[in-house]
């Protein structure tokens, strides 16, 4: 398997570095031919080399924080998307460099028809390499070893990309940890620790490892938590340290100062969007153009967040909090399309700017959801050891019917593992995941509350 998995990661970067240089390949002949006579400054090899550089570098770094790479991993669509972001932005950028060189705004002709050029060539190939990996590599077959809980949920899951996976058996912890070691090596490249108990997972991920398997293990609580510790070494035995601050006052003087900067210019920007949203709305039906509800951000303090309105006026005339669901009927037509569109969320950059919220964090709650989450879930207050922000882990990530337990896990991977980078990141993957329509759909009917037993069996 180690063999295969180097035959794999040897075609992917084949893959993708054609695509790459051709990219590259695509600006230089434009640059030769048609912006460098616009350079008043004149360029020898050695300028021209880097001018080149540079567009290569801008573009591989946007590579890398889309996952514009991962062929076989993602969905074909969604290696497109990263592909298509990456170049927007690159050219984008290469086209300011270029004005600027010359003095003047240039004519954007040749940029676009290089990057109509790039968008058709990235569509053909992400589809072809996804089809020439599938096509040379046959998914995994994977044993899944659960407990007590139901594997309809994680069956679904890993049948979503049967591209990559395949359950080809499940075992009850109930047949014996023997029965489960003894089925392992014989035709599986992967086991699915899905919910047993401490004692057992330990045994079987230690089993795993010794043989060279790979496990694909549902983390617990703890799990997330400790992934994000530091390892001390004062003693000659490693110690673990869980902070009681998941971000330094380094950390939160430059997540502010990213918030305030981005937040402004933004506001800026899409300020014609937001006059022209609140006006539709207002002709629509007459109601208030904002809405404002109570949310809850870092430690469990209350602001209110400020959203374009997309639901009736007396959506919740009963006073109950209820998520939008699936076809949700409360829904206005012009609101279905600001929140498939996500304008709807373009007015909390004020309470980004007023401090409430940041660009990325846990999505806020409302105070009586969340008390009924953790009246079944309790973990589901470490939520609010960070800021609430605009779009996480949880969006990214997830969907918006992802079960609380799921988001929870989400949200503590992003608070146990911050950095900056990660902040830049997944600002740059929400732009992408507002083109997957599995993101914006609403919960299923009944799913308001966390599931107790969840909760239970990760306290086991």
């Amino acid at each position: 398997m180690g063999k295969m998995d180097a035959v794999k990661r040897i075609l992917v970067l084949q893959l993708v570095t054609i695509e790459f240089l051709l990219d590259v390949a695509g600006y230089a002949f434009f640059w030769f031919f048609k912006y460098k006579g616009l350079v008043e400054v004149q360029f020898w090899q050695k300028g021209d080399a880097l001018v080149i550089v540079i567009y290569a570098a801008i573009l591989l770094a946007f590579f890398l924080a889309y996952g514009a790479g991962k062929i076989g991993y993602l969905r074909s669509f969604e290696i497109f998307l990263s592909k298509a972001f990456s170049i927007l932005a690159t050219n984008l950028i290469s086209y300011a460099q270029l004005s600027l060189m010359t003095g003047k705004l240039i004519t954007p002709k040749f940029i676009l028809v290089l990057t109509a050029a790039q968008l058709v060539f990235s569509l053909i190939w992400s589809f072809a390499g996804n089809a020439v990996y599938r096509s040379v590599f046959a998914p995994r077959d994977l044993l899944l070893v659960y407990g007590e809980r139901p594997v309809d949920e994680i069956v679904e899951k890993f049948n979503s990309r049967k591209d990559r996976f395949v359950i080809a058996k499940i075992m009850n912890i109930s047949e014996g940890e023997e029965a489960i070691l003894e089925e392992i090596p014989k035709r599986y490249q992967g086991v699915v620790i899905w919910d047993i108990p401490q004692k057992s997972r330990n045994n079987i991920l230690k089993f795993c490892y010794s043989k060279s398997i790979r496990v694909y293990m549902m983390p617990k609580i703890s799990d997330v938590i400790v992934q994000g510790a530091d390892v001390l070494h004062f003693f000659d035995t490693p110690i673990l340290l869980t902070r009681e601050y998941p971000l330094t006052f380094e950390q939160r003087f430059i997540k502010r100062s990213i918030d305030l900067f981005c937040a402004l210019v933004l506001i800026v920007l899409t300020s014609p969007i937001m006059l022209l949203t609140a006006i539709i709305i207002k002709l629509s039906d007459g109601g208030p153009v904002f809405y404002k509800q109570k949310r809850v951000t870092i430690g469990g303090k209350v602001f209110k967040i400020i959203k374009f309105r997309s639901m009736r006026v007396d959506a919740e005339k009963d006073g109950k909090a209820r998520l939008a669901s699936k076809g949700d009927p409360r829904i206005t037509p012009i609101g279905r399309f600001i929140r498939k569109v996500r304008i709807d969320e373009l007015p909390q950059l004020f309470n980004i700017v007023a401090g409430d919220m940041s660009f990325i964090g846990p999505r806020p709650e409302r105070p009586e959801i969340i008390k009924e989450y953790v009246k079944t879930m309790p973990e589901f207050e470490f939520r609010t050891k960070v800021k609430a922000g605009l779009a996480g882990y949880a969006q990214v990530y997830g969907k918006y019917n992802t079960t609380p337990y799921d988001k929870l896990k989400l949200d503590l991977l992003y608070i146990e593992n911050y950095n900056t980078w990660i902040d830049i990141r997944l600002m740059l993957l929400t732009l992408k995941v507002l083109f997957l329509p599995d993101a914006t759909e609403g919960v299923e009917q009944g799913q308001l509350t966390a599931l107790k037993k969840e909760s239970e069996e990760d306290n086991k």
